[in-house]
């Protein structure tokens, strides 16, 4: 199989080895920076799981592509716009793309350019960060991916994918319902990142105060009526599990928003995370009002950033 991976950050290394140590030819496409280092070191990983130190094909960005049988885009969503047109160039007839992305919203924007029928489902739940030495580290030794056919036509591609992913460590599984399992992602992260990025603490630190149980299980409650009116509503299983995550008092969880808040990035992905699921609750006159204060609290945090 012949893989284009788009950049060569944390999610898009990790997958990336994965697939040429089970065989695929892969090269990824990265910008001037990122390919001189990558060049100069190599691509390293450092996880207790399975660690990598070598070097990758690499091809820089406004280069010519040869047509690639699967393309893996793992780019922020502000940030996919660009990142269609980079690799417009290497989608043939048969190109399969599987986005791991945040929220729904970039789906929209894949099916437009591309079509439906060449967009795969995918939902990783791993714990991955880009060093400033350009060494991606794995944390902890979890590691789940779920891909899926959107449509029948993607079935084959779904299956030789998984085949492939499958030979690595880490549970990948073959998902019927991707659509069901992009929302379940989508309520957790969003519930999540709405209230660790406005409280700018852990999930352990929020529940610790007075209302903070009540405030994270009020974006969570909001997540899951959008959800349900929009027709993906979660099972009792999944919420359980999401409430296992935002409802432990000892937990240490931060969403990487909320991270990159502290470290005062100028760019967030506030509108796909937690602006998109307002704005849909909002459609079905659903108000959302925790989401929207805390939407309200980033859009306030990017606009002096930007001053």
């Amino acid at each position: 199989m012949n893989v284009l991976v788009l950049g060569a950050g944390a999610m898009g290394s990790h997958y990336g080895v994965k697939l040429m140590r089970a065989g695929a030819d892969v090269t990824f496409l990265v910008r001037k920076k990122r390919a001189a280092s990558l060049r100069a070191t190599g691509l390293r990983i450092e996880s207790e799981v399975q660690s990598y130190a070598g070097p990758v094909d690499i091809v820089e960005d406004g280069v010519s592509l040869h047509r690639a049988d699967l393309i893996l885009l793992t780019c922020k969503a502000f940030d996919l716009p660009g990142a269609m047109t980079a690799i417009a160039p290497a989608v043939g007839e048969k190109t399969a793309i599987l986005p791991l992305l945040n929220g729904l919203g970039p789906y929209r924007e894949l099916d437009a350019m591309f079509g439906r029928d060449r967009v795969l489902g995918g939902v990783a739940y791993v714990a991955l960060s880009l060093r400033e030495d350009g060494v991606v580290q794995q944390l902890g030794t979890s590691d789940r991916l779920f891909i899926g056919a959107r449509t029948p036509a993607l079935r084959s591609a779904a299956e030789d994918t998984l085949a492939l992913l499958a030979k690595s460590p880490g549970e990948c599984v073959l998902s019927d319902q991707i659509d069901q399992q992009l929302w379940n992602k989508w309520v957790m992260l969003c519930a999540g990142a709405a209230v660790t990025s406005l409280m700018r603490s852990s999930i352990g630190e929020i529940l610790g105060t007075t209302y903070g149980r009540n405030v994270v299980q009020a974006a969570l409650d909001e997540c899951l009526a959008v959800a349900r009116l929009e027709g993906f509503e979660l099972q009792r299983d999944a919420i359980a599990q999401i409430e296992g995550m935002l409802l432990n008092p000892s937990s240490i969880w931060m969403a990487s928003m909320a991270r990159d808040i502290e470290a005062g990035v100028a760019r967030l992905e506030a509108d796909s995370i937690v602006g998109d699921m307002v704005a849909r609750g909002m459609l079905h006159g659903l108000a959302c009002p925790t989401l929207q204060t805390a939407f309200t609290h980033l859009q306030a945090y990017l606009d002096r950033q930007q001053r």
